[in-house]
């Protein structure tokens, strides 16, 4: 029995050496640059607040904000955990080196590894990178034109009214317990016309078309509200459907891939092509027109990029609209400044026109203020390609150079950005003035800069 005992703690032993061994290697390879260290990475528990020195927690970015960068007198500092491997990642909230990492793709790439759970029906312009994302980004980014953005424009204005008319209809008081209630479906009806050709309306849809499990609309529905399931359940799991909920998902996921894969077939079929300019037929024109036929996309690929361009972004566009709301509310001089300038742009007895929209400046403001606040993305991963030296300050203003050898994870770390005291001043208050003059666009990074910015801008 002490033998076992005895070769239980030599094993013990050799593993915690070892496991020392890699973890000052980690920490000798970026010079001990200042930062957090953690017994466990945040890829260890789905645990989502930090517990100091043990587990870094996957909402302490956003909790923290600026705060971890101001103690450790740094925009970039350093993360290294011990388990379930000695890792690195330097977090970045320094607007110059953000831009040095976004500027050189070839350099910093995305971590695909880490980008492949967004494989949803096919692969897209998200999971890619290099020749392959060129390929994708080729055929995507013609289909974000000034005509869809007035589709987008014109949809939203008769969803609101019809919120209205029907929703509302004959009510003297409209008491609205979640915003968000309000913000999903509207949300997910612009994107039913502007992405997909296909108007909803607030009204209940009960008509199934032959050979689907539901209507479209409460696919569409379905999978952008439970898409985390796609996320965090294996393939068998979903299959089985361990609850209703989840059988549900299921269902919707492939009734929503049947719906695409018919808009797919009858749109290249059809004798008469119609002239349509919502992003899914712009993408499958723009698919046909390449002439180049190794650079096409295949009808999988085309699912996928629509699926990421507008699915994935449908919740982002509801929570910030859902926020404006909710910043409006608290700050009623705010409300205020906007009605009066909304007032001053649009008389009363009509509707803004596209024409307009420039001009309303101050709910543009109000809107770009919201989403610094509250960024739909609080962390962007990229990994280093070969050894590098970014370089930062301190909060006196000082140089800092950060080692920043190859294999390295980087994090954009947008919260820290946002509100980060060098570039935004008093960053915790709602000010949508500060966006009305010269602003720091360079520390302004509410999604990744990728051509799926457009339209929910346009939404917006």
């Amino acid at each position: 029995m002490q033998s076992y005992v005895a070769l239980a703690i030599a094993v013990g032993a050799l593993w915690f050496a070892k496991l020392y061994l890699g973890w000052r290697a980690v920490v000798n390879s970026i010079q001990n640059y200042p930062g957090l260290r953690y017994v466990f990475g945040p890829e260890s528990f789905m645990l989502q607040w930090r517990i100091p020195y043990l587990m870094a927690g996957n909402f302490s970015l956003w909790m923290e904000k600026h705060r971890d960068f101001e103690h450790f007198d740094s925009d970039v500092i350093s993360s290294v955990k011990w388990l379930p491997s000695p890792g690195k990642l330097l977090l970045l909230a320094d607007a110059d080196a953000i831009k040095e990492v976004t500027s050189a793709r070839a350099r910093f790439p995305k971590p695909l590894q880490q980008y492949k759970i967004l494989t949803f029906y096919g692969s897209n312009i998200v999971v890619t990178e290099g020749d392959e994302w060129k390929r994708h980004r080729k055929i995507s980014a013609p289909s974000f034109s000034e005509r869809n953005n007035r589709l987008v424009w014109d949809e939203t204005m008769l969803i609101v009214k019809e919120l209205s008319e029907v929703l509302w209809a004959g009510q003297s008081e409209v008491r609205v317990e979640n915003v968000v209630d309000l913000t999903v479906p509207m949300a997910l009806f612009v994107i039913g016309v502007a992405g997909f050709g296909r108007r909803m309306s607030w009204k209940e849809d009960l008509s199934v078309p032959k050979g689907h499990a539901m209507p479209f609309k409460d696919a569409l529905h379905i999978v952008s509200n439970d898409l985390f399931f796609k996320v965090l359940l294996p393939p068998w799991l979903l299959k089985f459907g361990p609850t209703k909920r989840v059988r549900n998902f299921q269902t919707a996921y492939e009734d929503l891939e049947k719906y695409m894969t018919e808009m797919i077939q009858q749109r290249r079929n059809a004798e008469m092509k119609q002239e349509r300019y919502d992003l899914f037929s712009s993408l499958l024109d723009a698919n046909e027109d390449e002439s180049d036929g190794q650079s096409k996309l295949s009808d999988s690929e085309l699912m996928g990029n629509i699926f990421v361009y507008l699915i994935a972004g449908h919740e982002t566009t509801a929570h910030t609209l859902a926020f404006t709301f909710i910043m409006l509310a608290l700050y009623q001089d705010e409300q205020e400044i906007l009605y009066q300038h909304i007032q001053s742009v649009v008389p009363e007895d009509r509707v803004p026109s596209y024409e307009e929209m420039g001009k309303l400046t101050y709910s543009m403001a109000v809107f770009l203020e919201t989403l610094r606040m509250f960024p739909p993305v609080n962390a962007i991963p990229k990994c280093a390609e070969e050894d590098s030296v970014l370089v930062t300050q301190n909060m006196a203003g000082e140089k800092l150079s950060v080692p920043c050898p190859k294999g390295t994870g980087l994090v954009l770390h947008t919260p820290g950005l946002h509100y980060n005291p060098r570039y935004w001043d008093d960053p915790y208050a709602f000010k949508p003035s500060r966006f009305l003059g010269d602003w720091p666009r360079d520390a302004f990074l509410p999604v990744q800069r990728r051509p799926a910015v457009v339209p929910r801008q346009a939404v917006l």
